[in-house]
């Protein structure tokens, strides 16, 4: 798939490694639509594409979304699913046992609006005429190492991740007649909003366990993984770490 020319959109654009994907794919020609419930304005407009409010576990938010993006851009042949969140709260605790609330908040967004931008991607992609090398579109999920190595306090975030995780290959199986491609990437400790967020404690003793380099990944690394997916066809229905070696351990003190 080229980038070059192709209508894409990149849901959690706004900040993170969402908006270092919008960078790299507009850099690469691509017209980009950001997607987020935060301002995406300043992402869309460095990268000359646009910006639609959306919360992705919505419908109709969602379908809005893809309505401007569409008008702005054509139907999109590449979706990048960066939207995600990832509180962490322990089972039990002394307050009582995990908020259900918080639990049904980490599935709607991480699982059921990674899922919603898939059903409307790929249903607009289906109907696109292949392109030279034959693929009608291209499909890449965040996961997260989480998803395999959960630690303590992880539950829904893990659960969450390993839902996107589980989904990849039946989902490359189901849109395999539409020459649709679906890969995931689960990067490990990144320097993001959402790794700032980790006790700086736990955040220290995670990096502790990176081997090499013995660094945070760069956004601008997760980016440059999308675009290796989206222009090679071999990539199809696998989950690809991205996490220079971490294994997370059960409990970082």
């Amino acid at each position: 798939m080229r980038i070059d020319g192709a209508a894409a959109v990149v849901s959690g654009g706004a900040r993170g490694l969402g908006a270092a994907t919008a960078r790299l794919l507009a850099a690469r020609g691509a017209r980009v639509a950001v997607f987020d419930v935060a301002d995406g304005t300043a992402v869309a407009g460095e990268t000359g594409g646009v910006y639609a409010a959306c919360d992705v576990g919505d419908e109709a938010s969602t379908k809005a979304a893809f309505a401007a993006a569409e008008a702005a851009h054509g139907p999109p042949r590449i979706l990048v699913n960066c939207a995600g969140v990832g509180p962490m709260a322990r089972l039990l605790r002394r307050t009582g046992p995990h908020s259900l609330d918080l639990f049904e908040t980490v599935m709607r967004v991480n699982v059921t609006g990674t899922f919603n931008c898939i059903r409307l991607a790929a249903a607009a992609m289906a109907e696109l005429e292949p392109t030279a090398s034959g693929d009608r579109g291209v499909i890449v999920n965040t996961a997260s190492i989480a998803a395999f190595d959960g630690n303590l306090g992880s539950v829904a975030y893990s659960a969450s991740k390993a839902a996107v995780a589980g989904m990849t290959l039946p989902l490359a199986r189901d849109l395999a007649p539409y020459d649709v491609r679906v890969v995931a990437i689960a990067p490990g400790a990144f320097d993001t909003d959402m790794y700032s967020g980790i006790d700086s404690k736990a955040g220290d003793a995670m990096l502790d366990d990176v081997q090499s380099p013995k660094r945070k990944g760069r956004p601008a690394e997760f980016a440059d993984l999308v675009g290796h997916v989206v222009e090679n066809q071999m990539f199809n229905g696998s989950v690809v770490r991205l996490d220079a070696g971490l294994r997370i351990g059960a409990h970082y003190r």
